[in-house]
């Protein structure tokens, strides 16, 4: 059982602890969701805890770029085969890709900016949120955990990192798709074959359509855990600073101008 429940007693709340992770709002620049959202839709909206949203945006990104073939005309293009580009497109695909992709950016720019309002607002109301959370199959808690060694687990393998800050939703979909993403484009077998020194067969076994969309994910994982660890800890000293103030401090005692006064 939470310590704490949010009760409606307040109209916004800084953060909620459950057991599937830790949710909270904080100031984020609008340009750089924008930014993850034209890497890879839906990436600027798992940033924001927009889990839904994300979801869907990821998956349909995934499914058309596939069915359009946009990463096989991104690897002709950069080859400078630009004819060949044109030639794998499906256009018929593309056209309902676009405006999905331009929409990821727009909306996440904007999210990002109405919940920076919120944030502000939030803060100002100063309401208490629980910190601890006990279910039959997790126990979360608030707690200062290090962004570096969140960094190294999500560099060894994506999803690490978010179960070290415990983001157990964001963890299970990232880990599932970089499996999925490793099958079909068989870069393990790939890095195998490089071992050994077989650099024609690892390249003849590598679907590149599939091993393009692995340095977005590895990026965001990346990401995503070094920023949650960082705002995870000053979500975590301001709500002892707001214990011990509440529970130790004298209420006779001021500070003004950097000096006490009691």
């Amino acid at each position: 059982m939470d310590n704490f429940s949010n009760d409606n007693t307040a109209r916004r709340y800084r953060a909620h602890v459950s057991i599937l992770g830790t949710t909270q709002l904080h100031l984020k620049n609008p340009y750089i969701m924008a930014w993850w959202s034209a890497a890879f839709p839906g990436f600027g909206h798992l940033l924001l805890s927009k889990y839904i949203r994300g979801f869907v945006l990821f998956i349909w990104e995934v499914l058309v770029n596939i069915k359009s073939h946009v990463n096989s005309a991104m690897i002709y293009s950069f080859q400078g085969d630009i004819d060949k580009a044109k030639e794998v497109l499906d256009t018929q695909w593309l056209l309902i890709y676009i405006p999905v992709y331009i929409f990821a950016i727009w909306d996440s720019y904007r999210t990002t900016v109405d919940m920076n309002k919120v944030f502000v607002l939030a803060e100002r109301e100063e309401h208490r949120f629980n910190t601890f959370s006990i279910g039959a199959l997790e126990v979360n808690y608030l707690d200062r955990r290090n962004p570096i060694m969140a960094v190294i687990w999500s560099f060894f393998i994506p999803g690490l990192g978010q179960l070290y800050i415990h983001r157990i939703v964001t963890a299970f979909f990232v880990i599932i798709w970089l499996v999925v993403f490793f099958y079909y484009s068989h870069g393990l077998e790939a890095i195998s074959l490089l071992f050994l020194g077989e650099i024609e067969k690892a390249t003849a076994a590598i679907d590149p359509e599939w091993l393009l969309f692995l340095p977005s994910l590895y990026g965001f994982a990346i990401y995503d855990s070094y920023i949650n660890s960082v705002e995870n800890n000053k979500l975590y000293d301001k709500e002892q600073r707001s214990f011990f103030i509440d529970k130790y401090q004298s209420s006779s005692f001021k500070v003004l101008k950097g000096k006490k006064v009691e």
